[in-house]
């Protein structure tokens, strides 16, 4: 048994198999009669059934899926910075996180576009819980992340999903994309953790753990939703943190979240490619620092790229305008625009209570108010 058996993708050897487990789940079926609503059952399953890599399954069924996708939720897909980029090349993109699925699913749909290395990708275990949905993540590489552990379980799956990252980048030229912290951004107010900078530099054997990032390639990525679909989900989480007060999940919330995320509505969406940071790695490894200390400084330069790659949309002025009871950025938009934003949020937030207007609010206007500090 492999180390990283209990975390990996799928090899290419092991596809075929995997997908014959799941070829009859109903959830496949309803998956695959979405994205090929005009063919037979038998034609995606007999397609399906030849299938023997990872890359001819995500180009033969999840790219087509997420075209599917986004021509029924949003108004389309724009992006900035592939130019940055070359062929045959490993790069570990660090991102914003709005939603479960769709962020690295769009990431990976334009790398396959623009001729790139697609990523192997972090994913959460709690996301995945489900056999079907665990498959399926595997089948389009991605990795897991054990969540909830504490102490020195935490240690060791960290230190664990570290390697495995390293060995992705460094040992199979393959690309890596992780959040720029544990979980979605729930408030809009996108910061880099430090705890994620400092997991990836756990598998270097230098007593100079910073050199990890002089070795690889790190891109910030930037990815904004017009619309988030996921927005009055992340209320209740947010209310409670206002309120300080512990939240618990309930029941199948991923699994809603998820499911929202993907169909629920988008408006338009942009995903920036914003630098790759080599020189900037190593101007913070020739300071005299400790190695958390330039943990810090590099999460804060992360977060200016990504605060300065993020494209704010009609939704993030209105919503800025109205928390602050001004017409500041009433050139950004139009009056008809802001109808619009306003019908969602009476139809989706307590109008009597001011904590949830407001909360709502500032998920949309955070962006705003990053992008002005960004420098």
């Amino acid at each position: 048994m492999s180390k990283f058996d209990s975390i990996r993708p799928f090899y290419d050897a092991e596809v075929n198999a995997a997908i014959r487990q799941i070829i009859d789940d109903p959830m496949l079926e309803a998956m695959m009669n979405f994205t090929f609503p005009n063919d037979s059952p038998s034609h995606w399953n007999d397609l399906m059934l030849h299938t023997h890599s990872l890359r001819d399954f995500q180009i033969n069924f999840i790219y087509p899926g997420l075209m599917k996708v986004l021509q029924k939720s949003s108004e389309g897909l724009s992006s900035g910075g592939f130019e940055l980029l070359e062929p045959n090349t490993a790069y570990l993109f660090i991102s914003n996180h709005r939603d479960i699925i769709l962020d690295t699913s769009l990431l990976n749909a334009l790398l396959y576009e623009n001729g790139l290395v697609m990523t192997t990708s972090a994913i959460g275990d709690n996301l995945i819980k489900k056999p079907f949905l665990h498959t399926l993540s595997r089948l389009n590489r991605n990795f897991a992340i054990r969540r909830g552990l504490t102490g020195r379980a935490l240690l060791e799956s960290s230190i664990l999903a570290s390697e495995y990252i390293q060995k992705s980048l460094l040992k199979e030229n393959r690309s890596v994309w992780t959040a720029q912290k544990e979980g979605r951004t729930k408030d809009g107010n996108d910061s880099t953790h430090k705890g994620v900078l400092k997991m990836l530099t756990l598998a270097e054997p230098s007593s100079d753990a910073f050199s990890f990032f002089e070795k690889i390639k790190l891109v910030p990525v930037s990815i904004s939703y017009e619309y988030d679909p996921t927005d009055i989900l992340k209320m209740p989480e947010l209310l409670a943190k206002a309120r300080d007060e512990k939240y618990v999940k309930s029941e199948n919330e991923d699994f809603i979240n998820l499911l929202r995320g993907i169909m629920g509505t988008k408006k338009r969406i942009h995903l920036q490619v914003n630098t790759v940071m080599d020189e900037e790695i190593q101007e913070i490894s020739k300071m005299d620092l400790n190695q958390s200390e330039k943990l810090s400084v590099l999460a804060d330069k992360i977060d200016i790229h990504i605060w300065e790659g993020y494209k704010l949309w009609p939704s993030n002025y209105i919503a800025h305008d109205l928390l602050n009871q001004t017409t500041t950025y009433s050139d950004q938009y139009t009056l008809e625009e802001k109808a619009a934003f306003e019908r969602r949020l009476s139809e989706r937030v307590n109008q009597t209570n001011p904590l949830e207007v407001q909360s709502f609010l500032a998920m949309y206007a955070n962006p705003v108010n990053n992008k002005k500090k960004e420098r």
